[in-house]
C-alpha cells in the first residue's frame, strides 16, 4: 500500500511551468525550508540551486546584497577549471557553492545574536562647528564630557531660527554589520550657569555606501573637512524621527528593524534647538557622544570593494560560522547600554 501511495504522488515542480513553481518557492525565505526544499529530490536540488533561491531570499531580505558580484569561499577548489572535465560540470559546483554561501549568509542574517559593538570607525563632517578644532565633531567619539581637563563635545554654530537643523557624518567600520541602536548623548555645559543642556528636539538617521570611496578619502584631506556631496553616496536607509529629551544621558534609539551596512555612513540630523545661550542669546545643538551598536558578522562573512562605484567580493568563512550564530546573554547587552 506505501508503494502504491508514492507512486501515485504528483511532484508539482515537474508538472507546473519553471516560472510558475519558481514563484511558489521564492515565498521560501527560512533558511531550513531552503535547505529542506534541497533535500526532497534531486531534481529539486537542482531546481533550488539553478535558479539562485537563497541568493533570492536575502537579496528579498536586504536589496543591498545586490551589489556583490563575486564570491571567495575558503578551501574553496571551484576556480581550478582544470579539475573538471567539462565548463558544465564547473559552472554547477559554482552554483552549488554560491547556494551553500547564500543560505549561511541568510542564516546568519535571520539568526545571528552576537553581542553589540559599536561600529563606528570615525566622525568625518559636521553642517557646523562653532570652535573649530576644539568643539569639533570628532570629540564627539570620546565618551566622557572631559579630556584632560578640558570639556569635550561638539558645539554647532549659534542660530536665532531654533528650527535650523544640524548634520553630523560618521564613516562606519568595514565588513558586515546589522545596525540596531544608535545612541546619542547631549552635552551639558558644565562651566555655564545653570548647566544647561544644549540637546536637539529630535533626530533622524540615514545610512549609506560609498559610491566613490577615493573622492571621499581625497575629500577628508583637506581640513576643515568639507560636505561630501550627495551623489558620493548610495542612501540606503532613512530612519523615522525620534524625540529626543533634554537630558544629560546616553539616549538610546532603537531601529525599527536591523539595518544591514557594508563599510558605510551614518548620517544624523539633529532637528530643532531647545536651548539659548545665555551669553548671546542664539540657540545651539551640542553633542556629548555618539554610539551606533550593531552586530557584526565577521569573521564568517566578510566585503571587499572591487570596482570604484561600490561593486563588493564577498568573503565566507565556513568555519567560523557558527562563532556568529552564538548566543548573547542580557547581561552583556545592559552592560553596553
Amino acid at each position: 500500500m506505501d508503494h502504491l501511495k508514492i507512486e501515485s504522488c504528483i511532484d508539482f515542480l515537474q508538472c507546473l511551468a519553471a516560472d510558475v513553481s519558481l514563484s511558489i518557492l521564492i515565498c521560501l525565505d527560512d533558511p531550513a525550508d531552503l535547505v529542506r526544499a534541497g533535500a526532497v529530490s534531486r531534481f529539486w536540488r537542482r531546481f533550488v540551486i539553478t535558479n539562485g533561491l537563497a541568493k533570492q531570499a536575502c537579496l528579498k531580505m536586504y536589496p543591498l546584497l545586490a551589489d556583490i558580484v563575486s564570491i571567495v569561499k575558503m578551501n574553496d577548489a571551484t576556480t581550478r577549471l582544470a579539475d573538471y572535465e567539462s565548463n558544465n560540470a564547473m559552472e554547477w559546483e559554482i552554483l552549488g557553492r554560491d547556494h551553500k554561501v547564500y543560505a549561511s549568509l541568510l542564516q546568519a542574517l535571520k539568526k545571528s545574536n552576537l553581542s553589540p559593538k559599536d561600529c563606528i570607525e570615525d566622525a568625518i563632517w559636521a553642517s557646523s562647528t562653532d570652535n573649530y578644532p576644539d568643539e569639533s565633531v570628532v570629540n564627539t567619539l570620546n565618551p566622557r564630557d572631559r579630556f584632560i581637563r578640558t570639556a569635550s563635545y561638539w558645539s554647532s554654530e549659534g542660530q536665532s531660527d531654533p528650527y535650523i537643523p544640524e548634520t553630523l557624518m560618521y564613516k562606519l567600520r568595514d565588513g558586515i554589520w546589522l545596525v540596531t541602536e544608535i545612541d546619542i548623548q547631549p552635552f551639558e555645559a558644565f562651566f555655564q550657569p545653570g548647566k544647561p543642556i544644549y540637546s536637539a528636539k529630535s533626530v533622524r538617521f540615514r545610512i549609506s555606501h560609498a559610491k566613490s570611496p577615493r573622492e571621499i578619502e581625497m575629500n577628508l584631506k583637506h581640513l576643515p573637512v568639507q560636505k561630501p556631496a550627495d551623489d558620493m553616496f548610495g542612501w540606503t536607509y532613512t530612519s523615522p524621527e525620534f524625540p529626543m529629551t533634554q537630558e544629560n544621558r546616553l539616549q538610546p534609539f532603537k531601529l525599527p528593524e536591523p539595518v544591514l551596512c557594508m563599510g558605510g555612513y551614518l548620517q544624523i540630523e539633529l532637528l530643532g534647538r531647545v536651548q539659548r545661550q545665555e551669553m548671546d542669546g542664539l540657540f545651539y545643538i551640542c553633542v556629548d557622544h555618539v554610539r551606533v551598536l550593531g552586530r557584526p558578522l565577521y569573521p564568517a562573512f566578510d566585503v571587499v570593494i572591487i570596482a570604484p562605484r561600490g561593486k563588493l567580493l564577498l568573503k565566507y568563512n565556513p568555519m567560523a560560522f557558527s562563532s556568529v550564530l552564538k548566543s548573547v546573554s542580557i547581561d552583556e547587552i545592559t552592560h553596553m547600554r
